[in-house]
């Protein structure tokens, strides 16, 4: 292949997506200029014994319950999933030929389109964010949905999170299933434990993507959640549920820097601002089905202590990406217990968890290796700025590590000891910082019913 110039490509091009109700095969048809052509396929389950739909704009479904609209969460998938290809060249222009998104949706795309890019823009060394403006089209009316029981639709990536997540669902008695893209070994075990149906949808990228990055495109980080989030909600409306309940924690909130005036966040696409803009935006597609992020109130230190009380899980559980990496088919197998990952979910579990316990999951004693000790005080901060990976607020491993030091099982592990002197040195002991790490916040979007269960779960 020739060298791939990002800086010759003018237009991102959204040119078609379809589904085909006979097999659930869903296709998503992109380009640049008149140059790249790109197509990207999901494939989704379909209701057990149901009969194929014909109308894509409304129906019923196996359960009896209103369809919802499928064209506009089809339509929303399609332009939240154009990112992995629009970021190859970043162009100034997008051109949406399916017809403009209404102005709800036009606002989430502008944010994923530019914040959500923000640590791609800083990897790659770019003057600025990506900025392309998404023209608002007419507002859409809804469906109106027939009602009956709610039935909830829980993803599940194979972390602590989803299994917090799902068993407050449990918990509240709320019919439910569990839903994944792909079917990696620690989200087959995780469902396994739980005793839960799941649905899986496969994903196909464009093999063209690869081809590209290697000929000099532009490649990194996407706001990957927002993608998985909208194939999660066509997956909903399939199968007659009412809601797709995230576990997208408080932490994911806080960003790692500030680039172009920007803070710049890794997890920008879990965060509660785009929480809000793609409620928002499903409002403008669908009354049948909603979404929330259940943890939103608890920080990842409050997720690890309701997750050391799960015991079962313990072992089923992986959060490592660098696995994935360096080998894509032992995503999630295992935990390297060398990275930033492997360090934040170490150091929030330990406190609740005893040294022989993590060193039983991990396969190291990760705090009691001195090679390790940067890698955590990075964790707070110290030394750099918070890691490009899915950790939480500087302030909750500071309050992990404040709890550390005065634990006997820990203090004298050297790296413990290390942070306690250097880091807690540096930054103070702080009486607030454990309680305001563990205490709710009333930001969120978690549904009445539902509140009390995370509140019993997460605040205890």
């Amino acid at each position: 292949m020739t060298t791939f110039d990002p800086t010759a490509l003018r237009t991102f091009r959204f040119l078609e997506r379809t589904f085909d109700p006979a097999t659930g095969t869903v296709r998503l048809t992109y380009g640049l200029d008149d140059t790249y052509r790109f197509t990207e396929e999901f494939d989704l389950p379909l209701p057990a014994g149901s009969a194929p739909w014909a109308d894509t704009r409304k129906g019923t479904s196996p359960s009896g319950r209103a369809f919802p609209q499928r064209e506009p969460l089809l339509d929303l998938l399609h332009w939240v999933a154009g990112v992995s290809y629009y970021k190859t060249a970043a162009p100034p222009e997008v051109s949406c030929e399916t017809g403009a998104p209404p102005p709800a949706t036009a606002a989430l795309l502008d944010a994923l389109y530019s914040e959500g890019l923000g640590e791609f823009a800083v990897v790659n060394h770019l003057p600025a964010l990506p900025r392309p403006r998404f023209p608002a089209g007419a507002r859409r009316t809804p469906v109106a949905d027939a009602g009956g029981p709610p039935k909830l639709l829980v993803p599940v990536g194979g972390g602590k999170d989803s299994v917090v997540a799902l068993e407050i669902v449990r918990r509240a008695g709320v019919d439910f299933q569990l839903f994944s893209v792909g079917d990696a070994a620690p989200i087959r075990r995780t469902a396994e434990i739980a005793g839960v149906p799941r649905l899986v949808v496969r994903r196909r990228l464009d093999p063209q993507l690869r081809e590209l990055n290697a000929a000099g495109a532009l490649n990194g980080h996407v706001p990957i959640t927002a993608v998985v989030s909208c194939v999660a909600l066509l997956t909903a409306a399939l199968h007659g549920c009412t809601g797709v309940a995230l576990a997208n924690e408080r932490s994911a909130s806080r960003g790692n820097l500030v680039h172009d005036g920007i803070e710049v966040n890794h997890q920008f696409s879990k965060s509660l601002r785009v929480e809000r803009l793609l409620s928002a935006a499903v409002a403008e597609a669908t009354a049948g089905v909603h979404v929330f992020s259940l943890l939103r109130p608890a920080s990842e230190l409050a997720i690890a202590r309701a997750f050391s009380r799960l015991p079962q899980y313990h072992h089923a559980f992986t959060s490592c990406n660098a696995v994935f990496r360096i080998d894509p088919e032992l995503r999630a197998q295992s935990w390297c217990a060398d990275c930033p990952k492997c360090r934040f979910v170490f150091l929030i579990l330990a406190p609740f968890l005893g040294p022989e316990a993590l060193r039983d999951i991990f396969g190291a004693a990760m705090l009691d290796d001195e090679r390790q000790h940067e890698g955590f005080a990075l964790l707070t901060a110290t030394g750099g700025h918070k890691p490009f990976e899915c950790v939480g607020e500087e302030e909750e491993s500071l309050a992990a590590i404040e709890l550390l030091a005065d634990d006997p099982r820990w203090r004298d592990q050297v790296v413990v000891r290390r942070l306690a002197a250097e880091v807690l040195g540096r930054h103070g002991r702080d009486p607030r910082r454990l309680r305001d790490a563990l205490a709710l916040s009333d930001e969120h979007q978690v549904p009445e019913p539902l509140i009390e269960h995370v509140r019993a779960v997460l605040g205890a």
